[in-house]
């Protein structure tokens, strides 16, 4: 491949990677909201996510929209939907799952395993239901005016549908910022993030804005299983798995429990993973695969967290004595 042809490649590529690294991103601020708030890896997050997916993608598929409603207002539709859905689940695991291991004390690891546990069983009981009604892929209905593609270049074009991520996934972390910065529930966040026993003495329900934040990582899951289905076309009970693990990655590339950080991780992970998979196989005549980007793009995260173990916008912890 020459030279030009390699630029050729280029803006595609880069935008590609952009909506890749929009989509992890989306998943990571609730892993990172939750971290920031609990100091909890809440790996079931990804299952929120997968939930909120497979709700959009039935929603697009059932549901007996009104003849002539336009293609973007049936996924608005869906997305608010799989948005309720999603933070719902997070709400609930919350109530039974993880707020009475917080009131008795239990050990650190007691919330993890928890997370791990609730994520196997909405694996499972997803799959039961789908498998009940004879499914188990779920593919996202056909929609060609997502297809429509809009020229980047003289020789490139982005799908519409990726305008569309791009726009919703800005808007959805411009907003998240929006609330934690110049908000009361933000500061009020901010505060247990800090101290939850000082903000508990300053009036705050502890309880009350930790199931805010859980609701909030559940609707930002719920919306960006919708992205993701509308970009990959297809779903099913173990979706959450990959994307979750690539979002927890950038989450921890970013720097873990912070909001700029997993925006940053995310879109930094889509690019690596993007660039990685476009130009390695051409450049080694396909000696190294697509399937190989994702050995290097976690190599690269191991380099970095050699070198700066708190992420890149991460901060170092202290102890409170």
């Amino acid at each position: 491949m020459t030279f030009s042809q390699a630029l050729q490649l280029l803006p595609i590529t880069l935008a590609d990677g952009l909506v890749l690294g929009l989509l992890y991103a989306t998943i990571a601020l609730g892993y990172t909201m939750v971290y920031g708030v609990l100091g909890l890896i809440n790996f079931a997050h990804s299952e929120f996510f997968m939930v909120g997916a497979i709700v959009a993608v039935e929603i697009l598929t059932y549901f007996p929209f009104s003849a002539g409603l336009h293609p973007l207002l049936q996924l608005l539709f869906a997305m608010i939907v799989a948005a309720i859905a999603a933070a719902a689940l997070a709400a609930l695991a919350e109530r039974v799952a993880y707020r009475p291991l917080r009131r008795s004390n239990a050990p650190k690891l007691a919330p993890l395993i928890t997370a791990i546990g609730i994520s196997l069983l909405l694996q499972d009981g997803v799959r039961f239901i789908e498998s009940l009604f004879g499914h188990f892929i779920r593919p996202f209905p056909s929609m060609p005016f997502f297809d429509k593609a809009v020229p980047l270049t003289a020789s490139n074009a982005i799908p519409l549908k990726s305008i569309v991520i791009l726009v919703v996934a800005a808007v959805m972390l411009g907003g998240l910022k929006y609330t934690v910065n110049n908000t009361r529930l933000g500061k009020a966040i901010r505060a247990v993030a800090t101290d939850r026993t000082a903000a508990s003495l300053m009036g705050i329900d502890v309880n009350r804005i930790v199931l805010v934040t859980f609701i909030l990582g559940g609707a930002l899951a719920g919306v960006a299983g919708t992205l993701y289905a509308l970009q990959f076309g297809r779903v099913d009970p173990f979706s959450g798995f990959i994307p979750g693990m690539k979002a927890f990655t950038a989450a921890v590339l970013g720097g873990i429990g912070s909001i700029p950080g997993a925006m940053l991780g995310g879109i930094l992970l889509g690019l690596i993973e993007m660039v990685i998979g476009t130009y390695v196989p051409i450049l080694t005549n396909n000696a190294i695969g697509t399937e190989y980007k994702d050995i290097i793009a976690f190599g690269i995260l191991i380099l970095i967290l050699i070198f700066k173990p708190t992420g890149l916008l991460g901060r170092p912890s202290t102890e409170k004595v």
